[in-house]
């Protein structure tokens, strides 16, 4: 209900913020103003894709979460989005995500609504045998080297079909 309300509210208000600031800067100017964040948001999302997923990578190479830096990086696409959007109001809410200790905020209360589920890999090595690591259970196998010198046998398995 209050998502329909807002929906409704928010072309309302940024006519009103058009309006308004038309009236004090003029046309062009808050034209110009409109366009440079619409191409400052474009930017941004062309850029913090990359960027999202390169902090991720980092994360799980130090062994860390990456759900930090997804939520980060997924607030900055938001906020990229919310700058693309012509208007006032949804510039100014795509501006304040881009600081970082508003995203931690927002991530905060977030984090508070959703339960998030962490899984922890086994710690057994794998060296220890197949019983350390998936119980009673033990997985019966045949394999064959494949070398460049001795290619694989065609027609034994249908995983070599074409």
């Amino acid at each position: 209900m209050w998502f329909i309300a807002a929906m409704l509210a928010l072309p309302l208000i940024e006519i009103a913020l058009f309006v308004t600031v038309g009236g004090w800067l003029t046309l062009w100017p808050t034209l110009a103003i409109v366009l440079c964040t619409g191409f400052m948001g474009v930017l941004i999302l062309r850029l913090q894709g990359l960027r999202a997923m390169s902090d991720m990578q980092s994360a799980v190479q130090n062994m860390q979460s990456p759900v930090l830096p997804l939520a980060h990086g997924g607030l900055i696409m938001v906020a990229g989005v919310l700058l693309i959007l012509p208007g006032f109001l949804t510039d100014t809410l795509g501006a304040l995500l881009l600081i970082p200790l508003v995203r931690s905020w927002a991530i905060k209360g977030f984090k508070s609504r959703f339960r998030v589920f962490a899984v922890q890999p086994k710690t057994a090595d794998w060296r220890e045998g197949p019983q350390s690591r998936y119980g009673d259970e033990v997985i019966d196998a045949e394999f064959s080297e494949v070398t460049p010198d001795r290619p694989a046998l065609r027609g034994n398995s249908r995983w070599t079909e074409d």
